[in-house]
């Protein structure tokens, strides 16, 4: 059965849910104690019964490969709805600097592909720290051998820049999407990399685009920005990007006019919030594949609000109005430098 355009796209020869089920969580206590590992496989199974078939992990996300192949278990034991596509696992591949022979890079694909269970990567996704060091094209010739022979169904990066991008996809090496930061906060991606995208048809993984929760209606109307040591990780990042962005004044102005739009598409009898509509405007993009939005699986479900975006869409006047709150992402730019560049 053809799957809903508008809910996949297709990256290569894998079928990527265009909301992704983002485990960066996993990666740390900081965002609070998980429960055991059977109530996460259970939230995880609901999520993939309720549509969501593409999970993000990596290798320093904590027990986040380990647990997708507890999960595929309990899907291979007790088989789901039938009519969905089979779940996808995204993993990544963060080295740190050194030899990147055939030896290390397979190592690294085969000890992904222990832990989560499967003969074959769905995608890996490469990241790496220093561009001086020019081995980065060493590594990814390797995956493209391991592709062709079996191990890797499709090669990706992670916080590549746009001039790194194009030098691997000039030097004959397939890559179907970069994860990078896209929000209407950081809206650099616009600025040098989509073009490249729509040229390529690479397509781009966004996380961030929701600031780690920051763009929601809980932090709508607040004076004051929140004090740090309420804040998870990935919130005192974000919060660091707003300030450089603009501050938190420039920020509740955003929230408030994504909240009128949200108001005009409830009025219309659909469910939406400002958060939704952060998402729906990435997902318009044409240059964008998914949207990942972080789950804290086993704590808290939101799968109904998590859908949303899909019920939605956003008119012209809708997108002028939230780009002009937003400004354009030229003070990122000068400021951090292109995607990735945070990271450097």
């Amino acid at each position: 059965m053809p799957l809903d355009p508008s809910r996949y796209v297709q990256l290569g020869t894998v079928e990527c849910y265009r909301i992704l089920s983002g485990m960066w969580q996993l990666s740390s206590s900081a965002w609070g104690k998980y429960p055991n590992q059977d109530e996460i496989v259970k939230s995880m199974r609901e999520y993939y019964e309720a549509g969501f078939t593409t999970m993000d992990m990596a290798d320093h996300y904590g027990p986040s490969e380990t647990l997708y192949r507890r999960f595929l278990q309990n899907l291979a034991a007790h088989p789901g709805p039938s009519g969905l596509p089979p779940p996808r696992g995204f993993t990544k591949w963060v080295p740190s600097p050194g030899p990147m022979g055939r030896k290390e890079v397979e190592r690294a694909v085969r000890e992904r592909m222990e832990r989560m269970g499967v003969r074959c990567l769905d995608m890996i996704q490469f990241h790496w720290w220093d561009y001086s060091d020019k081995r980065y094209l060493e590594a990814l010739r390797h995956f493209k051998s391991l592709k062709e022979e079996g191990l890797i169904r499709e090669v990706a990066l992670t916080n590549f820049d746009t001039q790194r991008l194009k030098e691997i996809l000039d030097a004959g090496i397939p890559i179907v999407s970069n994860q990078v930061q896209f929000s209407l906060v950081d809206r650099r991606p616009e600025l040098r990399m989509a073009e490249l995208c729509r040229a390529t048809g690479v397509k781009l993984l966004t996380y961030g685009t929701l600031c780690g929760g920051l763009i929601s209606p809980s932090y709508l109307g607040q004076a004051n920005s929140p004090p740090a040591p309420s804040l998870t990780p990935s919130q005192r990042k974000y919060m660091q990007m707003i300030q450089t962005w603009g501050g938190w004044s420039k920020f509740q102005g955003l929230l408030k006019v994504l909240d009128e739009v949200a108001q005009e598409k409830r009025n219309q009898g659909l469910e939406a919030d400002l958060s939704s509509v952060a998402v729906r405007w990435a997902l318009d993009k044409d240059f964008v594949g998914g949207v990942i939005v972080g789950v804290r699986f086993g704590i808290t479900s939101h799968i109904s609000s998590n859908k949303a975006p899909f019920h939605i869409s956003l008119t012209e006047t809708d997108r002028d109005r939230i780009e002009r709150a937003a400004g354009t992402g030229e003070r990122l730019l000068q400021v951090i430098g292109d995607c990735g560049d945070e990271y450097r």
